[in-house]
């Protein structure tokens, strides 16, 4: 068994050197289950160090994306991977030994086609808590994976397309809707895993106000479409604040 371990990485050269020491460190797991694994990064049009600092960290493979869009970014990182199952970590988080080796006990188990993690971000702000808890809930209620750390058999992946090139933001929740049809029919089902839960960054509840966040929070219920598909609606993920 091989697993992929694919970063997509826009001007991620501050962060991105404590994520790849934490998923070195969380290899061991994989090791231990006698499993072969390969970090991908893809430097999805940076102006900053960010391919070197991969490099520099450990990167196996370092694929480069000129459209800047997170779909395209972990689509073009699995284009070149070739593990069995493919595990997508954002740059700006940090997975744990434990959270590998639940991963593996699900994989194991072959009743599972994909999953995910619940996450607890890096500040004790009561935002930060709030806003995690209230995602906790909905994730395991509805089983939807959060796009911070989502593991895919590598077959299902490439069967749906992997994700939308249509969406600038929520491609982590079309991607969990598309791939149920494909889990009904395997009888496997997408498991949300919380033993361990992934630690990832609050860095937006600093970088953005209140107003920029709910703002974009209302568009997506209420105009998903228009605001989902346009990269000027979803600046916080685009316009390189970091």
């Amino acid at each position: 068994m091989k697993l992929s371990i694919i970063l997509p990485a826009f001007n991620e050269e501050k962060l991105l050197p404590s994520t790849l020491e934490a998923v070195h460190a969380s290899r061991t797991a994989l090791t231990a289950a006698g499993w072969e694994s390969e970090v991908v990064v893809c430097d999805n049009n940076s102006t900053d160090a960010t391919a070197s600092v991969a490099k520099a960290h450990g990167a196996d493979k370092v694929v480069f994306e000129p459209v800047n869009q997170i779909a395209r970014a972990r689509n073009a990182g699995a284009s070149v991977a070739n593990g069995d199952w493919l595990l997508f970590i954002d740059a700006d988080s940090r997975p744990s030994r434990e959270l590998f080796t639940a991963t593996v006990e699900a994989i194991r188990s072959g009743r599972v086609l994909a999953g995910g993690s619940t996450v607890r971000m890096d500040s004790d702000e009561w935002r930060a808590r709030v806003g995690g808890a209230v995602w906790n809930a909905i994730s395991r209620l509805r089983g939807l994976m959060a796009g911070s750390y989502i593991f895919v058999e590598a077959a299902a992946f490439r069967e749906i397309g992997g994700f939308s090139g249509a969406l600038y933001a929520a491609e982590e929740l079309d991607f969990t809707k598309r791939l149920r049809p494909l889990a009904r029919r395997t009888r496997r089902k997408i498991v949300i895993l919380s033993a361990a839960p992934l630690v990832t960054s609050a860095r937006k509840l600093r970088l953005y106000t209140p107003r920029e966040i709910h703002r974009l929070i209302l568009g997506a219920i209420f105009r998903p479409k228009a605001t989902l598909t346009n990269k000027e609606a979803c600046h916080l993920w685009y316009d390189g604040r970091r």
